[in-house]
C-alpha cells in the first residue's frame, strides 16, 4: 500500500486554508534535502522532530522567571513552551492559517534558552565575543547542534521569535516571514504576561491588589479572561489574514486594538518593574550571573571536563563552551559551580 495517501489527503486539506497561510507542499525546503514522509506533512514532520530531540527535554529543568524555585507549580520553559503553542495554534485556526508551522516554531522557539532565564542569557551575552541571544542560540540549537534538518519556514520563525522591552508588536530582532510566526511572536507574550502575574503573586513578589486596575478592567482580572480577551482581540483585529478580503499579503499584520494592546503593554511594563527588573530580585540575578561565568571560565581553562556530545568539535573553543553551558538545566548548572566552589545561596 502507498501511504503518501494519507500525506496528500493533508496537503489537499491545507488548499481551503487562508490564501496568506504557507502550505507544507510550497514550503521552501530543508538544507539537505529528504525523501517526504508519507504520513505527515513537512511540518508535522518538523513539529515531530523537535518534541523527540533532546533539548527539548530538558526545557523541564529550565527556568521561566524565578530562578530554581521550590515549589510544583511554578513556570518552567517547558511549560511556557506548551502554553505559547496552544495560544498559537488557537489563533493559527481562527485566521484559518497554517497550524502546524505556528505549532512547530513555538516549540523551538525558546529550545536554546540557557539557565537562569534571561539573568543566564544577559551573563551569556557578555562574556561571548559575538554575544549571545537565546533566539539565534534556538536556531544554532535545531540546526548544529541536534542536527534536525527543519524547514526553513520554521527556522525564519524561531530566529525572528524574540521581542524587545518598549512594545508587543515592536520589530525587535526581526520580523518572521510567515504570518504562522508573527502569531508565535505575540502569542509569546499573551503566554508569559499572564502565567508570570501567576507566578509572581506565588511567590509574594506582588499582590493582587498591586496589578495596575485600568489593565484590569480591560483585560479582566482571571488569568483565563486575560488569555482570552488577548487572544479574541487578536484574531477579530488580524481578521484580514483569513483572506476573506482581497488585502495584499504586505498590508497584512497579526496586531490587537489599540485599547488592548495599550493595556497588554501596561501589564508588560508592569512585570518589567515589578518582577523581570525588580530590585528585590537583583542579587539572585547577579548570583546567577557569577555561576554561569564559573562555568564558562573554568571550561575555557578546563575543555575537557565538558563530557558532552552536544557540541561541533570544529568549532572554536568558547563557542563549544557557549554550547555546553547554555544547554544546562537550572539544576546541573547550580550542581556543576557547586563542585566548582560557586553557589547560588
Amino acid at each position: 500500500m502507498d501511504l503518501s495517501i494519507v500525506r496528500r489527503r493533508l496537503e489537499r486539506k491545507e488548499q481551503a486554508l487562508s490564501p496568506h497561510a504557507v502550505r507544507s507542499d510550497q514550503s521552501r525546503g530543508r538544507s539537505s534535502r529528504e525523501e517526504s514522509s508519507p504520513v505527515r506533512t513537512e511540518f508535522q514532520r518538523d513539529r515531530d522532530r523537535i518534541l523527540h530531540c533532546k533539548a527539548f527535554r530538558r526545557l523541564k529543568h529550565k527556568t521561566q522567571v524565578f530562578i530554581a524555585p521550590v515549589g510544583d507549580h511554578f513556570v518552567t520553559r517547558l511549560t511556557h513552551t506548551l502554553e505559547v503553542a496552544q495560544i498559537a495554534r488557537t489563533i493559527a485556526r481562527g485566521l484559518n492559517v497554517n497550524e502546524d508551522l505556528a505549532e512547530a516554531i513555538a516549540l523551538a522557539h525558546d529550545i536554546g534558552h540557557p539557565p537562569f532565564g534571561h539573568a543566564g542569557e544577559q551573563a551569556l551575552a557578555d562574556l561571548l565575543p559575538e554575544g549571545f541571544r537565546h533566539a539565534q542560540q534556538s536556531l544554532r540549537v535545531v540546526d548544529e547542534l541536534e542536527r534536525l534538518n527543519l524547514t526553513w519556514e520554521t527556522r525564519d520563525g524561531i530566529l525572528n521569535s524574540s521581542k524587545v522591552r518598549e512594545d508587543i508588536f515592536a520589530e525587535g530582532y526581526g520580523t518572521p516571514a510567515s504570518l504562522e510566526g508573527e502569531i508565535v511572536k505575540v502569542s509569546d507574550a499573551v503566554a508569559y504576561i499572564n502565567h508570570d502575574i501567576a507566578d509572581a503573586l506565588r511567590a509574594t513578589v506582588i499582590a493582587e491588589q498591586e496589578l495596575p486596575k485600568e489593565v484590569l478592567s480591560v483585560l479582566g482580572r482571571r488569568h483565563s479572561e486575560r488569555i482570552n480577551t488577548l487572544v479574541c482581540d487578536i484574531i477579530e483585529n488580524s481578521w484580514a489574514a483569513t483572506g476573506e478580503k482581497a488585502v495584499p499579503r504586505s498590508e497584512i499584520r497579526i496586531e490587537m486594538s489599540d485599547e488592548v494592546a495599550s493595556a497588554a503593554n501596561s501589564l508588560r511594563e508592569f512585570m518589567f518593574q515589578r518582577v523581570y527588573l525588580w530590585e528585590g530580585r537583583r542579587d539572585e540575578s547577579e548570583q546567577a550571573k557569577r555561576v554561569i561565568s564559573t562555568l564558562y571560565n573554568h571550561f575555557m581553562q578546563d575543555p575537557e571536563g565538558m563530557r558532552t556530545e552536544f557540541g561541533v568539535a570544529s568549532d572554536p573553543l568558547w563557542r563549544r563552551v557557549a554550547d555546553f553551558v547554555s544547554g544546562m538545566t537550572d539544576q546541573f548548572a547550580l550542581a556543576t559551580a557547586a563542585r566548582l566552589g560557586a553557589r547560588l545561596h
